[in-house]
């Protein structure tokens, strides 16, 4: 009767006569159900884990069933959380579609696909995107994910930025939280920006992606390697797509050079990229890579919001984060 709340029908009858008989051990358990001992204890872990029972506050070494009332709200809350990290999944799946094409893209000159353009190596990418900066007429939109980037590639990078600008192209670039720890990153920040570049950061960036007039796109064919390869989408439903991706993430970041800001729960926009990243099943060190921080913040991160609900396990944490509002509710 429980089992769509995930309690098997072994466990939902173990606490059912718990409830019924609370003085009860395990073999008296076995007994009155019909199943061996091995299996009332079992039984008990999972409910345990379920904080479906407790130790007895009156009877030392003795476990007693939490009520139906509070049992069944504990299992509609872990049931909410379990939802609530499934739609995040495939919300982050949908944000991570561009970097999926651009990964799966046949590199093969041989197979050509309509609206996809294959580039193998740095030399043919640098000279694709400089060819698509020359004829930039209105905008370009970029998402550049990591931490701090190199003081030299920025430099690099000015002379074509003062160009664009100078021409009245509107430059808008998101870069990652993280990069605000990186003196070089911010000093070319300061500089994009007093020249009319729009910096903004976000806790999180799905890929690497530079958009030409909202017509263009260019994807690296790796994260962790953009100079591997990359791909030129131009289909009109891709870059309806990946523009719609690159507001959504715009309208939620930051500028550069203001200060953070918390919202109702006290959270910050990185507190709260760390809560659905570890509703999502996460580890410490796939959050630090995705936030392009260090292991031992993303772990300090999650621990302190572990921490401020007073959770045990990341399990309990996401029961609690639905219950406190961090996640949503789905009914």
């Amino acid at each position: 009767m429980l089992a769509t709340l995930g309690l098997d029908t072994t466990a939902e009858a173990v606490y059912r006569a718990m409830l019924a008989a609370p003085r009860d051990g395990v073999k008296a358990l076995a007994g009155r159900l019909g199943v061996s001992e091995t299996d009332v204890r079992r039984s008990l872990d999972t409910l345990s884990e379920l904080a479906l029972i407790r130790p007895s506050y009156d009877h030392a070494g003795e476990l007693r069933a939490v009520s139906p009332e509070v049992g069944m709200e504990i299992l509609m809350a872990r049931q909410q959380a379990e939802l609530a990290a499934q739609q995040l999944r495939i919300e982050a799946s949908r944000a991570a579609a561009a970097q999926l094409i651009a990964e799966y893209a046949d590199l093969s000159p041989a197979a050509p696909s309509p609206g996809v353009e294959q580039l193998v190596g740095l030399d043919e990418i640098r000279n694709r995107i400089s060819g698509l900066a020359h004829g930039l007429q209105s905008e370009l939109m970029s998402f550049a994910p990591g931490g701090g980037h190199r003081p030299e590639t920025l430099e690099a990078s000015k002379p074509n930025d003062a160009a664009l600008l100078g021409r009245g192209v509107r430059m808008r670039s998101l870069f990652q939280d993280s990069v605000r720890n990186s003196q070089s990153t911010v000093a070319y920040a300061t500089w994009l920006s007093e020249l009319g570049g729009e910096i903004r950061t976000a806790p999180d960036l799905p890929t690497r992606m530079m958009i030409f007039d909202g017509a263009t796109a260019v994807i690296p064919v790796s994260s962790e390697d953009s100079a591997a390869g990359a791909v030129v989408l131009t289909g009109h439903g891709t870059l309806t797509a990946l523009c719609a991706l690159f507001e959504n993430v715009w309208a939620g970041a930051r500028t550069l050079g203001t200060s953070e800001e918390r919202d109702e729960g006290g959270l910050s926009s990185q507190e709260r990229t760390v809560i659905r990243l570890l509703a999502q099943g996460l580890t410490d060190e796939a959050i630090a890579k995705r936030l392009a921080v260090s292991p031992r913040t993303a772990r300090r991160l999650a621990n302190g919001l572990m921490e401020r609900l007073d959770a045990a396990s990341r399990f309990e944490f996401g029961v609690r984060a639905v219950q406190r509002g961090w996640l949503p509710r789905t009914e």
